[in-house]
């Protein structure tokens, strides 16, 4: 959305007339997700894309008809198979999209704009289905811009979205008109911009690299701390965003954790292990996984209930760390990592679990 966001601004600029659609809800199988976008000029200029490629040239049509007309106007493709495949949609699933035109100096959407460039997290609602559709709301901690045309109905949107952002969660939501829950009069998109979640990566051992390599494909932060300064290099962790020469648990007691936080442990040391995953457990992260077989996990175990630490808290710990996938090479554990990563992130059971050392 970045990148389609700063060629409407160009084009507006240029003052030429845009439109902007939007993808909000998927079901089935979908090419690409909600919030996917595609831009069009009244020139027929396109940035962007909401299905790679399947349905594009029939959402160009109906954009272009968007800044003719200047009415939103939401769209649906594949309702089954055959439909799916009659407009290019051949994985047979349904998409909805959003056609609203763009104006200059529309003060959400310059908003917005800032806040991407700036990488602070925020939230757009747009009232998609309702009396008012097309109006926008721009919420973020701390901060509302915009309305949707009543105040409880923006209240309850405004809360909606920033537990969403907390999550990083793009979805619609449905109201009555003045914010009724439960009710299908009024459907709004809330699509949600935060900046990229972190990934504590702990230990500069052999997996480290190829576990902060795989980090940062998934879209992470990456920061590996060691608190043995002639392993915690550049050379020896080149893609990793940061390194932290220092003991990990004082680290971690002073580094921002949400929910959305990776927590990979890979020090095998008890020394580090134990002090650091103490102070681990009382974040909110939802990811902690430590490399170990389930001897040495069951070991670990013992000491950290020794010091207090409830059974409660030792059921958050994934360990032995990923999918059990068969592979051994530090790059064939990174993936088995970001397997179990993703299949937290959308609510897939772990399966089998990796043994290591």
């Amino acid at each position: 959305m970045k990148n389609v966001l700063e060629s409407v601004e160009r084009w507006l600029g240029e003052g030429k007339r845009v439109a902007l659609a939007t993808v909000i809800a998927t079901e089935r199988s979908a090419p690409r997700g909600p919030g996917a976008a595609l831009a069009v000029t009244g020139g027929l200029e396109v940035a962007g894309s909401v299905s790679g490629g399947c349905v594009e040239a029939a959402v160009i049509e109906e954009a272009a008809d968007v800044i003719r007309t200047d009415r939103p106007k939401r769209v649906t493709y594949g309702i089954s198979d055959e439909e799916g495949i009659a407009v290019g949609l051949s994985c047979g699933g349904t998409i909805h999209i959003f056609i609203e035109r763009v104006h200059p100096g529309v003060e959400v959407f310059a908003a917005l704009a800032q806040a991407l460039h700036d990488d602070v997290p925020i939230a757009v609602a747009t009232e998609v289905t309702g009396p008012r559709a097309g109006a926008k709301m721009l919420v973020g901690p701390g901060r509302t811009e915009g309305g949707l045309g009543d105040p409880a109905l923006d209240a309850a949107v405004a809360a909606a979205a920033r537990t969403m952002l907390e999550h990083a969660q793009t979805d619609i939501r449905r109201y009555g008109p003045r914010g009724e829950p439960g009710r299908d009069d009024v459907e709004v998109f809330v699509h949600t911009f935060a900046p990229p979640p972190d990934m504590y990566v702990f230990g500069a051992t052999v997996h480290a690299s190829a576990v902060a390599r795989i980090g940062k494909f998934l879209g992470y932060r990456v920061t590996v701390c060691d608190a043995r300064e002639t392993l915690a290099t550049r050379d020896r962790l080149p893609d990793a965003d940061a390194i932290a020469v220092q003991w990990p648990d004082e680290f971690l007691a002073h580094a921002p954790v949400d929910r959305r936080t990776v927590i990979c442990v890979l020090t095998h040391d008890p020394k580090f292990d134990i002090p650091l995953l103490k102070v681990a457990l009382a974040t909110p992260a939802d990811y902690i996984g430590v490399l170990g077989s389930r001897r040495t996990h069951a070991a670990r175990c013992r000491t950290l209930r020794a010091e207090g630490v409830t059974e409660t808290a030792l059921a958050r710990i994934r360990a032995p760390i990923g999918l059990d996938l068969g592979g051994r090479t530090p790059e064939e554990v990174a993936v088995s990592i970001a397997a179990e990563i993703i299949a937290l992130r959308y609510g897939r059971p772990a399966g089998g679990r990796l043994e290591a050392g």
